[in-house]
């Protein structure tokens, strides 16, 4: 069993038309046992996490009682991205499944207010806000080497705290990016394969091998937002990571969460009496995780 299907053009040319839809449950499996082995771990392994440092008492004395973490506008993207992905990732493979519906115009209509939302994300992320927040730095390389020998037993000094996005999420970040943005090329140019409103149907647009190539990209990007979209509704249901999600919710998230986990050093929060300690202070990057 092949990881691609193959057709025969009416030139005789063997062409790939899709990945082959075992891999559906591939990455459902993949994604379950990421999760069953994260929380093993987790439960019996992980030893209490220690940070280097604390915030002086001075610092502390100026962090608000709600530190403010994603704006209104990041929100609202966020939870729109979401809606339309996973409409996007259930009309694509229920059909697959066994559930049938008509469901090719519910899909393309959610690519396209997926596309859109990304679009402007990229632009608000660009242009009015910390756009290198949500990208590795030079400290978050040397934690995570840090991190990694002393768990191996080595000794080590402990890592700093975190800036305003651990390393875990910059990096599911990075693959968030390199699915969503897959899925999104390759989709619009599908959609002249359909009849929408946006241009009409011409079919004839790319040869068949490179239509073939196309909804094989496609449908990997796909099925590898199936386990990523596992793997963070799944940290964001942990009790260590709930501060983050409800941040998402209502913008911000506890003095005291902050002042466990994070730097104001690394993530310079506003006291209470400066005029901008209102507003949620944004710093995603594009298609950032929690």
């Amino acid at each position: 069993m092949g990881f691609l299907e193959w057709a025969t053009s009416p030139w005789g040319q063997t062409v790939p038309i899709h990945i082959a839809w075992f891999l559906i449950w591939v990455a459902v499996i993949a994604g379950l046992l990421f999760l069953i082995a994260h929380a093993t771990f987790v439960t019996y392994f992980a030893k209490e996490r220690e940070f280097a440092g604390n915030a002086s008492p001075v610092v502390e004395a100026r962090i608000p009682e709600h530190v403010p973490r994603h704006s209104l506008t990041a929100r609202l993207f966020h939870w729109i991205m979401a809606a339309s992905m996973f409409t996007l990732l259930f009309t694509a493979f229920l059909p697959k499944v066994g559930v049938l519906f008509p469901w090719v115009t519910y899909h393309w209509i959610a690519g396209a207010v997926f596309t859109v939302s990304i679009i402007f994300h990229i632009i608000h992320a660009s242009f009015f806000m910390d756009f290198w927040a949500i990208w590795p730095d030079r400290i978050d390389l040397r934690d995570l080497r840090r991190r990694t020998l002393r768990f191996a037993g080595k000794t080590e000094p402990p890592p700093d705290k975190f800036a305003k996005y651990p390393l875990e999420n910059k990096l599911y970040h990075g693959a968030i990016i390199a699915a969503g943005l897959s899925a999104i090329v390759t989709g619009v140019l599908m959609m002249s394969r359909v009849r929408t409103v946006f241009f009409p149907r011409n079919p004839y647009l790319f040869s068949d091998m490179t239509w073939g190539m196309m909804y094989v990209l496609h449908g990997l990007a796909g099925v590898g937002l199936i386990a990523l979209i596992m793997v963070h509704v799944y940290f964001g249901l942990r009790p260590e990571k709930r501060a983050i999600t409800k941040s998402m919710i209502f913008g911000w998230m506890s003095r005291d969460f902050y002042l466990k986990e994070h730097d104001p050093k690394r993530w310079v929060v506003e006291p209470p009496s400066s005029p901008s300690a209102s507003h949620p202070t944004e710093g995603r990057g594009l298609m950032d995780a929690d």
